[in-house]
């Protein structure tokens, strides 16, 4: 069952249209990775699915529901979460306090201190870090603490925008367990990655875009196994 859809999804900055008739699925409990170059329309996609975009137009469906009509936190409400490519880490509040405020938004009454034990044992870097100012730790790390605080809320499904980047390799394999640790627990995810390899030994399927259109898609695997579809679509 699908999770997600977009149809004949639009989308424009400005003038300038950069979403041309963009219709993608994710099923529940899929991870699919969302591929291509650099300004190919990626985290417009996105953005778009999180109505984050001040022109779009098509459909987006969300576990049943029509998402046009309603705002970003009303998405959020509903079980889906956000991690942009800039982390949005607020400065001058502890790490605690970041999280925290992963649960402000949300109507799911949580126990804050449940919640954020639970967060700290899946999150081991940021267990012995809960009082110190976000701010400070690296850049790994305040990624590692933007995806706890999209988790804290147990979302349905969550989006991310290339959370690799700029990481050091041993976080980023460390971000590769917790994402089949949600994958397992029934998180779905959408995962908008540079670094495709990484991104396709993780997801189940593999969708590419070029130009602002959706020009190819296969299982995982097989997109990992064709270095000529990465080579065409997907090369820096």
């Amino acid at each position: 069952m699908a999770m997600l859809e977009t149809k004949d999804l639009h989308a424009w900055y400005g003038a300038s249209h950069t979403l041309h008739g963009v219709s993608i699925s994710v099923g529940q409990g899929e991870v699919v990775a969302l591929v291509g170059r650099n300004g190919a329309g990626k985290t417009t996609t996105i953005r778009s699915i999180m109505g984050l975009m001040s022109k779009a137009t098509g459909r987006v469906t969300f576990d049943g529901t029509d998402l046009m009509p309603l705002r970003s936190h009303q998405r959020f409400k509903l079980g889906l979460a956000y991690v942009p490519e800039e982390r949005r880490i607020v400065p001058g509040l502890t790490v605690r306090e970041n999280l925290q405020l992963g649960l402000v938004a949300s109507d799911a009454g949580i126990n804050e201190r449940v919640a954020i034990d639970e967060i700290a044992e899946s999150f081991p870097r940021l267990k012995e870090r809960l009082d110190q100012e976000a701010v400070t730790m690296s850049g790994g790390e305040q990624q590692m603490l933007a995806i706890a605080r999209a988790t804290i809320a147990k979302p349905k499904m969550i989006l991310l925008d290339e959370p690799s980047e700029g990481i050091m390799p041993v976080l980023v394999e460390e971000m590769g367990v917790l994402f089949r640790r949600l994958r397992d627990q029934g998180v779905t995810l959408l995962l908008v990655e540079q670094n495709v390899e990484w991104a396709l030994r993780l997801a189940d399927r593999a969708i590419v875009i070029d130009q602002g259109e959706v020009v190819y898609e296969s299982s995982a695997a097989a997109l990992l196994a064709d270095k000529s579809i990465q080579e065409r679509y997907c090369a820096v």
